[in-house]
């Protein structure tokens, strides 16, 4: 059984920075696909970014050049860096592991899913 625990959110004004951790247990976490989604009140699960275990990322035209991903394999996180915040980012962020090798934004191909950490922005 894998595990995945987020830390790192909270409130933050717009334009500000926060940094997201999700420690993984369990088992062999180098070879997943990592993702993080994001769900806002109201609104659908949507795909944020993804990392593949060589390090190859996707992000969501919405984030891109304003947030990265990244993983660190020793000690079994991976992390997403929020840069320049804004009021629509505000949402419960989730990361997911997918225990295929290709990246996908469909979080119907994630097999393990974090308990989510609230990130909201103020304007």
């Amino acid at each position: 059984q894998v595990q995945l625990v987020e830390s790192g959110g909270g409130l933050v004004q717009a334009g500000g920075s926060l940094r997201l951790s999700c420690a993984v247990s369990g088992r062999t976490f180098r070879t997943y696909v990592m993702g993080w989604f994001r769900q806002a009140p109201g609104k659908e699960r949507e795909f944020v970014a993804a990392i593949s275990w060589s390090g190859y990322t996707y992000y969501a035209d919405s984030v891109k050049g304003r947030f990265t991903i990244s993983r660190d394999n020793a000690k079994d996180t991976v992390y997403l860096q929020m840069n320049s915040l804004k009021p629509d980012d505000t949402a419960v962020y989730y990361c997911a592991c997918d225990r295929r090798s290709t990246i996908n934004t469909n979080g119907n191909f994630y097999d393990y899913w974090g308990q989510g950490t609230q990130v909201t922005v103020s304007s």
